[in-house]
Protein backbone atom coordinates (compact mmCIF):
# COMPACT_ATOMS: atom_id res chain seq x y z
CA UNK A 1 0.00 0.00 0.00
CA UNK A 2 1.21 3.53 -1.05
CA UNK A 3 0.63 6.67 0.52
CA UNK A 4 2.26 10.52 0.49
CA UNK A 5 3.28 12.17 3.37
CA UNK A 6 4.13 16.21 3.44
CA UNK A 7 6.08 17.66 5.72
CA UNK A 8 4.74 21.45 5.80
CA UNK A 9 7.67 24.09 6.48
CA UNK A 10 7.42 27.84 6.05
CA UNK A 11 10.19 27.45 4.12
CA UNK A 12 9.88 24.31 2.25
CA UNK A 13 7.13 21.64 1.54
CA UNK A 14 8.60 18.30 1.87
CA UNK A 15 7.11 15.22 0.25
CA UNK A 16 7.24 11.19 0.44
CA UNK A 17 5.82 8.42 -1.78
CA UNK A 18 5.83 5.87 0.94
CA UNK A 19 5.24 1.99 1.34
CA UNK A 20 3.50 0.96 4.51
CA UNK A 21 6.03 -1.95 4.54
CA UNK A 22 9.02 -0.60 2.35
CA UNK A 23 8.96 2.67 3.61
CA UNK A 24 10.11 5.77 1.52
CA UNK A 25 10.07 5.34 -1.73
CA UNK A 26 11.11 8.77 -3.06
CA UNK A 27 11.15 12.01 -1.79
CA UNK A 28 10.90 15.86 -3.03
CA UNK A 29 11.31 18.90 -1.67
CA UNK A 30 10.08 22.96 -3.28
CA UNK A 31 10.33 26.05 -1.73
CA UNK A 32 6.69 26.87 0.33
CA UNK A 33 6.61 30.60 -1.09
CA UNK A 34 4.63 31.47 2.18
CA UNK A 35 4.94 35.40 1.88
CA UNK A 36 2.43 34.56 -1.18
CA UNK A 37 -0.48 33.50 0.70
CA UNK A 38 -2.67 31.18 1.99
CA UNK A 39 -4.07 30.37 -1.42
CA UNK A 40 -0.43 30.21 -3.28
CA UNK A 41 0.74 27.72 -0.64
CA UNK A 42 -2.48 25.65 -0.35
CA UNK A 43 -1.52 25.24 -4.44
CA UNK A 44 2.22 24.26 -3.73
CA UNK A 45 1.34 21.79 -1.10
CA UNK A 46 -0.92 20.11 -3.77
CA UNK A 47 1.77 20.59 -6.41
CA UNK A 48 4.27 18.82 -3.67
CA UNK A 49 1.76 15.91 -3.47
CA UNK A 50 1.23 15.73 -7.26
CA UNK A 51 5.06 15.11 -7.86
CA UNK A 52 5.18 12.43 -4.54
CA UNK A 53 2.22 10.81 -7.04
CA UNK A 54 4.27 10.38 -9.81
CA UNK A 55 6.81 8.22 -9.03
CA UNK A 56 3.66 5.66 -8.26
CA UNK A 57 3.67 2.91 -10.20
CA UNK A 58 0.91 0.79 -10.85
CA UNK A 59 -0.85 1.45 -7.26
CA UNK A 60 -2.74 5.02 -6.69
CA UNK A 61 -1.71 6.05 -3.15
CA UNK A 62 -4.09 5.99 -0.72
CA UNK A 63 -4.09 9.23 0.76
CA UNK A 64 -2.46 11.96 1.88
CA UNK A 65 -1.24 12.65 5.68
CA UNK A 66 0.29 16.20 6.12
CA UNK A 67 2.39 16.86 9.14
CA UNK A 68 2.00 20.97 9.83
CA UNK A 69 2.65 23.16 12.22
CA UNK A 70 0.27 25.10 14.32
CA UNK A 71 -2.72 23.61 16.33
CA UNK A 72 -4.45 20.82 14.60
CA UNK A 73 -8.34 19.86 15.00
CA UNK A 74 -9.38 16.49 16.90
CA UNK A 75 -10.76 15.41 13.67
CA UNK A 76 -7.15 15.96 11.41
CA UNK A 77 -8.91 18.27 9.51
CA UNK A 78 -8.10 22.26 10.64
CA UNK A 79 -5.16 24.38 11.18
CA UNK A 80 -5.11 27.36 13.48
CA UNK A 81 -2.40 29.70 13.69
CA UNK A 82 0.56 28.35 12.32
CA UNK A 83 3.36 30.10 12.50
CA UNK A 84 5.58 31.38 9.72
CA UNK A 85 2.28 30.57 7.26
CA UNK A 86 0.89 34.50 6.72
CA UNK A 87 -2.37 34.47 5.90
CA UNK A 88 -3.28 31.37 7.64
CA UNK A 89 -5.54 31.93 11.09
CA UNK A 90 -7.88 28.87 10.42
CA UNK A 91 -7.76 26.76 7.13
CA UNK A 92 -9.90 23.34 6.81
CA UNK A 93 -6.11 21.97 5.20
CA UNK A 94 -7.78 18.70 4.72
CA UNK A 95 -11.21 20.26 2.64
CA UNK A 96 -8.78 22.44 0.35
CA UNK A 97 -6.38 19.37 -0.54
CA UNK A 98 -9.03 17.22 -1.56
CA UNK A 99 -10.43 20.22 -3.22
CA UNK A 100 -7.01 20.40 -5.48
CA UNK A 101 -6.04 17.12 -5.65
CA UNK A 102 -9.14 14.63 -5.50
CA UNK A 103 -6.85 12.46 -2.48
CA UNK A 104 -8.78 12.16 1.21
CA UNK A 105 -6.36 14.14 3.52
CA UNK A 106 -5.25 13.60 7.37
CA UNK A 107 -3.21 16.82 9.05
CA UNK A 108 -1.59 16.58 11.99
CA UNK A 109 0.66 18.34 14.20
CA UNK A 110 4.72 17.57 12.46
CA UNK A 111 6.28 16.50 15.97
CA UNK A 112 3.10 14.04 16.93
CA UNK A 113 4.09 12.77 13.54
CA UNK A 114 7.37 11.78 14.10
CA UNK A 115 6.35 10.32 16.91
CA UNK A 116 4.27 8.27 14.75
CA UNK A 117 7.08 7.57 12.23
CA UNK A 118 9.54 6.14 15.00
CA UNK A 119 6.42 4.27 16.22
CA UNK A 120 6.26 2.51 12.78
CA UNK A 121 8.94 2.65 11.06
CA UNK A 122 12.08 3.80 13.56
CA UNK A 123 13.41 2.77 17.17
CA UNK A 124 10.03 3.25 18.54
CA UNK A 125 8.93 0.02 16.72
CA UNK A 126 9.77 -2.43 19.65
CA UNK A 127 7.88 0.40 22.52
CA UNK A 128 4.91 -0.17 23.82
CA UNK A 129 4.76 3.78 24.78
CA UNK A 130 7.15 6.25 24.78
CA UNK A 131 7.93 10.21 24.48
CA UNK A 132 9.09 11.36 21.57
CA UNK A 133 11.22 15.04 21.54
CA UNK A 134 11.92 16.58 18.50
CA UNK A 135 14.76 18.89 19.17
CA UNK A 136 15.44 21.04 16.09
CA UNK A 137 14.54 25.24 15.86
CA UNK A 138 12.36 24.83 18.35
CA UNK A 139 11.34 21.48 20.85
CA UNK A 140 8.41 19.34 19.78
CA UNK A 141 6.93 16.43 21.09
CA UNK A 142 4.43 13.46 20.55
CA UNK A 143 3.26 11.03 23.24
CA UNK A 144 2.58 7.10 22.45
CA UNK A 145 1.03 5.61 25.10
CA UNK A 146 -0.30 1.53 24.21
CA UNK A 147 0.99 1.79 20.39
CA UNK A 148 -1.52 5.21 20.03
CA UNK A 149 -0.98 8.89 19.65
CA UNK A 150 -2.31 10.89 22.43
CA UNK A 151 -3.77 14.00 21.49
CA UNK A 152 -5.17 15.24 24.84
CA UNK A 153 -9.03 17.00 24.73
CA UNK A 154 -8.84 19.39 21.64
CA UNK A 155 -5.75 17.85 19.90
CA UNK A 156 -3.35 19.57 21.50
CA UNK A 157 -1.65 17.62 23.88
CA UNK A 158 2.12 17.25 23.84
CA UNK A 159 4.00 20.72 23.78
CA UNK A 160 6.61 19.44 25.37
CA UNK A 161 9.09 22.35 24.72
CA UNK A 162 7.18 24.85 26.65
CA UNK A 163 7.47 23.00 29.85
CA UNK A 164 8.68 25.61 32.24
CA UNK A 165 11.79 24.36 34.08
CA UNK A 166 12.37 28.20 35.63
CA UNK A 167 9.90 30.88 35.07
CA UNK A 168 12.88 33.77 35.32
CA UNK A 169 14.33 32.12 32.61
CA UNK A 170 15.27 33.20 29.07
CA UNK A 171 12.32 33.95 26.39
CA UNK A 172 11.49 31.42 23.52
CA UNK A 173 8.32 30.91 21.74
CA UNK A 174 6.18 30.93 24.86
CA UNK A 175 4.44 33.66 26.73
CA UNK A 176 6.32 32.35 29.99
CA UNK A 177 9.90 32.34 30.14
CA UNK A 178 11.91 29.55 30.80
CA UNK A 179 10.44 26.75 28.87
CA UNK A 180 13.20 24.09 27.85
CA UNK A 181 12.94 25.25 24.20
CA UNK A 182 14.21 28.58 25.31
CA UNK A 183 17.44 26.39 26.67
CA UNK A 184 17.98 23.79 23.90
CA UNK A 185 15.95 24.43 20.72
CA UNK A 186 18.56 25.26 18.46
CA UNK A 187 18.01 28.78 17.59
CA UNK A 188 18.23 29.55 21.32
CA UNK A 189 21.39 26.95 22.37
CA UNK A 190 23.00 28.53 19.64
CA UNK A 191 22.21 31.89 20.68
CA UNK A 192 23.54 31.53 24.20
CA UNK A 193 26.70 29.31 22.97
CA UNK A 194 27.49 32.72 21.16
CA UNK A 195 27.18 34.37 24.05
CA UNK A 196 29.43 32.20 26.27
CA UNK A 197 32.31 31.80 23.58
CA UNK A 198 32.31 35.31 23.16
CA UNK A 199 33.91 35.78 26.30
CA UNK A 200 37.21 33.52 25.18
CA UNK A 201 38.63 35.22 22.60
CA UNK A 202 41.48 32.94 21.95
CA UNK A 203 38.60 29.45 22.03
CA UNK A 204 39.08 28.24 18.35
CA UNK A 205 35.12 28.86 18.28
CA UNK A 206 35.36 32.29 18.43
CA UNK A 207 37.84 32.63 15.53
CA UNK A 208 36.21 30.41 13.59
CA UNK A 209 32.41 32.33 14.36
CA UNK A 210 33.07 35.51 15.04
CA UNK A 211 32.33 37.03 11.87
CA UNK A 212 28.68 35.40 11.57
CA UNK A 213 27.74 33.52 15.11
CA UNK A 214 24.19 33.39 13.08
CA UNK A 215 26.11 30.41 11.38
CA UNK A 216 27.11 28.08 14.42
CA UNK A 217 25.13 25.56 14.91
CA UNK A 218 24.82 22.79 17.74
CA UNK A 219 26.32 20.17 15.54
CA UNK A 220 29.94 22.38 15.47
CA UNK A 221 29.40 22.64 19.13
CA UNK A 222 29.70 18.77 19.38
CA UNK A 223 32.44 18.33 16.66
CA UNK A 224 34.72 20.85 18.79
CA UNK A 225 33.46 19.13 22.29
CA UNK A 226 35.07 15.79 20.77
CA UNK A 227 37.57 17.57 19.84
CA UNK A 228 38.65 18.58 23.60
CA UNK A 229 37.32 22.29 23.56
CA UNK A 230 35.83 22.44 27.16
CA UNK A 231 33.68 25.17 26.56
CA UNK A 232 31.65 23.18 23.85
CA UNK A 233 31.70 20.23 26.00
CA UNK A 234 30.17 22.81 29.06
CA UNK A 235 27.64 24.16 26.96
CA UNK A 236 26.57 20.99 25.37
CA UNK A 237 26.71 19.30 29.23
CA UNK A 238 24.51 22.02 30.65
CA UNK A 239 21.89 22.01 27.63
CA UNK A 240 21.23 18.06 28.62
CA UNK A 241 20.96 19.21 32.30
CA UNK A 242 18.62 21.23 31.45
CA UNK A 243 16.84 18.49 28.98
CA UNK A 244 16.83 16.23 32.32
CA UNK A 245 14.73 18.75 34.24
CA UNK A 246 11.56 18.75 31.93
CA UNK A 247 11.99 14.51 31.56
CA UNK A 248 11.44 14.28 34.93
CA UNK A 249 8.40 16.21 34.30
CA UNK A 250 6.93 14.05 31.54
CA UNK A 251 7.83 10.79 33.58
CA UNK A 252 6.09 12.19 36.94
CA UNK A 253 3.00 13.18 35.13
CA UNK A 254 2.75 10.63 32.48
CA UNK A 255 4.22 7.45 33.80
CA UNK A 256 6.44 6.77 30.35
CA UNK A 257 10.01 6.11 30.99
CA UNK A 258 11.65 5.77 27.32
CA UNK A 259 12.38 9.08 25.80
CA UNK A 260 13.24 9.23 22.19
CA UNK A 261 15.45 12.03 21.15
CA UNK A 262 15.17 13.20 17.18
CA UNK A 263 16.14 16.25 15.23
CA UNK A 264 19.61 18.57 14.83
CA UNK A 265 20.46 18.86 18.07
CA UNK A 266 19.84 15.25 19.38
CA UNK A 267 22.73 14.91 16.87
CA UNK A 268 24.91 16.48 19.82
CA UNK A 269 25.16 12.88 20.76
CA UNK A 270 26.37 11.78 23.92
CA UNK A 271 27.25 14.86 25.63
CA UNK A 272 23.53 15.81 25.67
CA UNK A 273 22.16 12.75 25.84
CA UNK A 274 24.56 11.68 28.98
CA UNK A 275 23.95 14.10 30.72
CA UNK A 276 20.09 14.22 30.35
CA UNK A 277 20.33 10.94 31.70
CA UNK A 278 21.88 11.08 34.50
CA UNK A 279 20.52 14.51 35.66
CA UNK A 280 17.02 12.81 34.88
CA UNK A 281 18.33 10.19 37.29
CA UNK A 282 19.12 12.01 40.02
CA UNK A 283 15.74 13.84 40.46
CA UNK A 284 13.42 11.22 38.95
CA UNK A 285 11.61 9.13 42.38
CA UNK A 286 13.22 5.73 42.79
CA UNK A 287 10.07 3.86 41.22
CA UNK A 288 10.31 5.52 37.84
CA UNK A 289 14.09 4.68 37.47
CA UNK A 290 12.37 1.33 36.31
CA UNK A 291 12.44 1.12 32.57
CA UNK A 292 14.12 4.55 32.32
CA UNK A 293 15.76 5.42 28.82
CA UNK A 294 16.92 7.87 26.66
CA UNK A 295 17.14 6.55 23.30
CA UNK A 296 18.29 8.52 19.58
CA UNK A 297 15.99 8.27 16.91
CA UNK A 298 18.04 8.23 13.52
CA UNK A 299 15.51 8.59 11.30
CA UNK A 300 16.11 12.65 11.91
CA UNK A 301 13.41 14.47 9.52
CA UNK A 302 12.14 11.66 7.54
CA UNK A 303 10.34 10.47 11.21
CA UNK A 304 7.76 13.19 10.68
CA UNK A 305 7.17 12.21 6.37
CA UNK A 306 6.82 8.35 7.41
CA UNK A 307 4.18 9.61 10.57
CA UNK A 308 2.49 11.49 8.40
CA UNK A 309 1.94 8.97 5.32
CA UNK A 310 1.01 6.34 7.96
CA UNK A 311 -2.36 8.54 8.14
CA UNK A 312 -3.02 7.86 5.02
CA UNK A 313 -2.70 3.48 5.60
CA UNK A 314 -6.02 3.18 8.32
CA UNK A 315 -8.12 6.04 8.36
CA UNK A 316 -10.09 4.69 10.74
CA UNK A 317 -6.90 4.21 13.42
CA UNK A 318 -7.93 5.29 16.76
CA UNK A 319 -6.63 8.48 18.45
CA UNK A 320 -6.60 8.66 22.10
Amino acid sequence: MLGIGIDLGGTNIKGALVDDKKGIIKKISIPTEAEKGRDHTLDRIARAIEMAAGYASDNKPVGVGIGSPGVISLDQTTVSNPPNLPGWQTVNLASEIKKRTDYVCRVENDANLAAVGSMNFGVGTDLDSFIMLTLGTGVGGGIIFKRELFRGTTGGAAELGHVIIDYHGPISNSPARGGIEAYIGQRFLSRYAADIIRQYPENPLYEKFVSDWESLEPLHLFNAANEDNKIAQDILISAGEKLGYAIVNYIHVLDIRKIVLSGGVAQAGHWIMDSAKETALSRLMLPFHDGFEVIYEPLGNDAALLGAASLTFDFKTKIL
